[in-house]
């Protein structure tokens, strides 16, 4: 079986049609991963998950380490045992989450210090550990690991957390391949940092080809810069970054970031919107984002978006919906999360289809015509 491979399919203008195989499963790009971050997507089902046409799933490292603990997980059999998804398994660093929501947080170059957010007690990240961590889960993608400052920072500050994040990645590099019965079934992805600066990312992304990853992750967006400085960065972002390798754009993003970033060359998405929204009365439709609180909604029968197929379009309406929601009522969530995931899927396989046969800008053009339309 294939550690790991990428092959692109086809291309149209900057966007790729292309495919990842590993051991567990291939994953079809553009690609979107539900974000399970405690060993489970919120309000669904794994076999549910991948009924909405999801190829891999997100762990969460921090929380994971945390809760139950990496060697807990190992002990009964590894992360894709644990949570019955057989299928791969990408797992972040942990270097986000800890910057945002551990408490007491000290970074140094031999990595960062924090109190856990559940119970105060003390905890040590470094590259090293964070490639056990993620070994111990079994992940089929490990993320490097590396610090993601704000992308409003002075340009020193974003300069000198690059060039150590860049310095944490060969320590990431020599800590997973050091892991032979890991590095022999899994992947690696270095993550370019520089915020929105051209030239910092450059010198990231030349780093990271000089160390040598299976693909690449454009971190450090999505952190409240706004669409228009995003898509500026991912103008000249991913172009720096291999032709050969998956293209990761982490934490994004709304329906509508998709696309722009697919345009513009990104292979892998994540994000917790769809099922956090959902979870809160939000739905996202080929029409536009939908609140489902909205008292308009409290006698209307219509689907919830008559293009979708999944269970919550076609077996009841919006008038139910907003009645579980308004009540609280778990099922709301449970039908809300599926549509959402179905959603983000359908979209992701309408833009494969469209690079595949060379029509993504007219796909483009009416997904945005309807989708801010109304």
């Amino acid at each position: 079986m294939t550690r790991f491979s990428f092959t692109v399919e086809a291309t149209d203008g900057k966007a790729r049609l292309g495919r990842i195989s590993m051991q567990r499963g291939e994953i079809r790009t553009p690609a979107f991963m539900p974000v399970g971050t405690a060993a489970t997507v919120k309000a669904m089902k794994p076999d549910d998950v991948r009924a909405t046409g999801a190829d891999i799933i997100l762990g969460n490292t921090y929380h994971l380490m945390l809760r139950p603990g990496a060697e807990r997980v190992a002990r009964l059999g590894g992360l894709h045992k644990f949570m019955n998804w057989p299928r791969p398994i990408l797992t972040d660093s942990g270097g986000y989450q800890v910057m945002s929501l551990a408490d007491l947080r000290k970074i140094t170059e031999e990595g960062v210090s924090f109190r856990s957010h559940l119970d105060g007690s003390r905890h040590m990240l470094t590259p090293e550990r964070s490639m056990e961590i993620q070994r111990l889960l079994g992940s089929d993608i490990v993320m490097a690991f590396d610090e993601c400052p704000r992308a409003d920072e002075p340009r020193e500050v974003i300069a000198r957390s690059m060039e150590m994040s860049m310095r944490w990645a060969r320590r990431s590099r020599d800590g997973f391949d050091s892991a032979e019965d890991h590095a022999g079934r899994a992947a690696l992805f270095g993550i370019q940092q520089g915020a929105l600066d051209e030239e910092l990312r450059r010198q990231s992304a030349e780093a990271l080809i000089g160390i040598g990853f299976d693909g690449y992750a454009i971190g450090g967006l999505a952190v409240g810069e706004g669409q228009e400085a995003m898509f500026a960065t991912l103008d000249f972002a991913p172009a720096q970054l291999p032709e050969d390798r998956p293209r990761y754009l982490m934490g994004v993003g709304k329906p509508d970031d998709l696309v722009g970033a697919v345009e513009r060359g990104v292979d892998m998405f994540d994000c917790v919107l769809p099922t956090r929204s959902g979870r809160n009365g939000q739905a996202f439709t080929w029409h536009g984002p939908l609140n489902l609180r909205n008292a308009r909604f409290a006698e209307d029968t219509a689907p919830l978006d008559e293009r979708c197929g999944c269970a919550a379009c076609t077996q009841f309406s919006r008038a139910y919906l907003h009645h579980l929601i308004k009540a609280g009522e778990i099922l709301g969530a449970m039908l809300m999360t599926e549509h959402n995931l179905f959603f983000y899927q359908q979209l992701m396989q309408a833009m494969r289809a469209a690079i595949g046969e060379g029509r993504l800008s007219a796909f483009a053009s009416d997904f945005r015509r309807d989708y801010f339309g109304g």
